[in-house]
């Protein structure tokens, strides 16, 4: 049985950032992320149009399985990005990862940072064997991050969506 559920919540720190829990005071950066066309332009989710939309976004995923993540850059509390564990399955002894970043941080490692943090404790803690990521064919930036953490794309596509490809990383 997987340790999902850790309580407290998890802080992870490294040299630089400090991931930690999704709070209703993340609103506006949520925002930012969720509206932002760059950033949603290989996402299969619709764009947020209001500050609520964030606020009940951030307030579902304080009420679900997942374990998500803000990320602050040091003693700076204020979010730049997030990245989540999801989609746990016991049987499979697995579990899915997804990340995103605002723009402004794009391009300075923090990314591969924080994912490198996050797959150790979900290796390590969790006990999870095998974590999976999708992503959009054309996300050159996913595609190049998966690569660095050694992440192996899978053979076959997803039939449901053509437009995404699946990788694995098996402890």
């Amino acid at each position: 049985m997987l340790n999902k559920n850790p309580n407290p919540f998890p802080i992870l720190k490294t040299k630089r950032l400090i991931l930690r829990q999704l709070e209703i005071g993340d609103e506006q950066e949520i925002f930012t992320l969720r509206s932002d066309d760059e950033i949603n332009k290989y996402l299969d989710r619709p764009i947020n149009k209001t500050l609520e939309e964030a606020k009940n976004f951030i307030n579902n995923v304080l009420n679900n399985d997942a374990l998500y993540w803000a990320i602050t850059l040091g003693n700076n509390n204020k979010l730049v990005g997030t990245i989540c564990l999801y989609g746990f399955s016991d049987e499979n002894v697995s579990c899915e990862i997804g990340y995103e970043l605002l723009t402004n941080f794009q391009g300075q490692g923090i990314m591969q940072e924080a994912s490198a943090k996050v797959i150790d404790f979900a290796f390590n803690t969790i006990k999870v064997q095998k974590i999976e990521a999708s992503l959009h064919k054309d996300n050159q930036c996913s595609r190049q991050l998966l690569d660095k953490l050694s992440f192996k794309k899978l053979d076959k596509t997803d039939d449901t969506n053509p437009e995404l490809i699946g990788y694995y990383l098996k402890r």
